[in-house]
C-alpha cells in the first residue's frame, strides 16, 4: 500500500520480549500508511532491545530502561516498592516526556499500547488535536458497563502531547502522580497510572476529547456500535475502522486464542474472526518477516497463559459455569 501522509510523526511504546512480535506488528500497521515517522521503543528487557538493535530499522529507535532510569532516578525508588506491571503503568507518562525533555525536533509526542493495530492512517486523530496540547481517548462504555469507569474515563491506550507549557505540564504533572502511587487496584479514587486523567479536562483547557468512535474500537465499547465488513474494511457505523485495541488477548496457539471479551460481552463471531483471525495472521507475518531478517524464531503464541475464571478455590457443583466461561473465552482460528 502506498504511504500518502507527509507529515512527520512521532510514536512511542513499551514492551518486553514477551510482546515483541505485537509491538513490531503495530510497527508494520503504522508503516503501511505513513512515509515520515519516528517508532521509539521502551524496551523492557535486554532481549527486546537486542532484537531492535539487530533489525536496524531506521524509524526505530530502541531506549533501554537504565537510559530513562539514569534521567530520572526516582524511578528506581518506585520500581523497589510495585510490581513489575506496576512499574511498567508507572512508566507510561516517564517515557513520552523523557523523549520531550531529551531528543530535539519532537512536536507532538503520542504514545501507543503495544497492542494496537492500525487499519488506516492516523491522520485524522492529528487533524483532530490541530494546534491544541493534549488529545485523550475515552473508554466510552456502553450502558451495561457504566459501572466500569470507576477504572477510569479515558484509557491509556493513545495520548498526544504537544511540546507547549501545558503539554508538558500535564506530563510532568501525571508522571509526579505514578511516581508517587501507581498501583493495580482501585484505591481513594485512583487505578493504576489510568484513573488520574478523569481530572485533565478540568485543569487543561488546551485538550480534545476525540469524537472519533473509529479510533479506540476494544472489547468494551465496540457494542455501542453497528459493526458491517465492506471488503477489506470494517465499518463502526459508517466509517472504516482506524485502530483497535486487542486488550487482554491470549494467544494458546495460532489456531487457538482467549480473545478477552468475557468480561464486556462477547462480539458476534463474524466481525471476531475479521478482527482476531486477521490480527493472528498479522503476527505471523511479522514472525516470517523476522525469520527473514535473521534475528531469529519468535513463536506466536504466548508462553505464559493465564485464564482468572474464578477468585476462590471451586466446590464441585460450581465446575460446570466454570467450564462454560472458561470456555466462552476461546476462540478458534481458520
Amino acid at each position: 500500500m502506498l504511504c500518502v501522509d507527509k507529515p512527520d510523526y512521532h510514536f512511542c511504546t513499551l514492551f518486553d520480549s514477551q510482546f515483541l512480535l505485537r509491538g513490531l506488528t503495530l510497527f508494520r500497521s503504522l508503516a503501511r500508511y505513513l512515509q515520515d515517522f519516528h517508532f521509539y521503543v521502551l524496551c523492557l528487557d535486554e532481549g527486546s532491545y537486542h532484537t531492535l538493535k539487530r533489525l536496524q530499522q531506521p524509524h526505530i529507535i530502541p531506549l533501554t530502561l537504565s537510559d530513562i532510569e539514569v534521567w530520572d532516578p526516582r524511578l528506581l525508588k518506585a520500581k523497589a516498592n510495585r510490581s513489575l506491571i506496576e512499574y511498567y503503568f508507572t512508566l507510561s507518562p516517564a517515557l513520552p516526556l523523557y523523549l520531550l525533555r531529551n531528543f530535539d525536533g519532537i512536536e507532538v509526542i503520542t504514545y501507543l499500547d503495544a497492542d494496537l493495530f492500525f487499519y488506516q492512517s492516523p491522520a485524522p486523530l492529528f487533524a483532530e488535536l490541530g494546534q491544541a496540547s493534549i488529545l485523550v481517548i475515552e473508554h466510552r462504555f456502553p450502558a451495561h458497563l457504566q459501572d466500569k469507569l470507576q477504572y477510569g474515563r479515558f484509557n491509556v491506550q493513545y495520548q498526544s502531547f504537544r511540546s507547549t507549557i501545558q503539554g508538558l505540564e500535564c506530563l510532568e504533572h501525571w508522571h509526579q502522580q505514578c511516581l508517587e502511587w501507581c498501583y493495580d487496584r482501585l484505591e481513594a479514587q485512583r487505578f493504576a497510572d489510568q484513573k488520574y486523567l478523569d481530572r485533565w479536562p478540568e485543569w487543561y483547557d488546551d485538550l480534545v476529547i476525540s469524537q472519533l468512535k473509529t479510533a479506540g474500537l476494544a472489547p468494551w465499547n465496540w457494542a455501542n456500535y453497528r459493526l458491517r465488513v465492506q471488503k477489506d474494511r470494517l465499518l463502526v457505523d459508517h466509517d472504516a475502522l482506524i485502530f483497535y485495541h486487542f486488550h487482554a488477548l491470549k494467544i494458546l496457539s495460532t489456531r487457538l486464542i482467549s480473545h478477552g471479551m468475557t468480561d464486556f460481552g462477547v462480539m458476534p463471531l463474524k466481525y471476531r474472526r475479521w478482527l482476531y483471525a486477521g490480527y493472528i495472521k498479522e503476527l505471523t507475518h511479522t514472525a516470517r518477516w523476522l525469520q527473514q531478517k535473521g534475528i531469529g524464531s519468535y513463536p506466536v503464541q504466548d508462553r505464559r497463559i493465564h485464564f482468572r475464571v474464578h477468585d476462590g478455590r471451586p466446590g464441585w457443583s460450581q465446575w460446570p459455569g466454570l467450564l462454560r466461561r472458561l470456555w466462552s473465552q476461546l476462540m478458534l482460528i481458520w
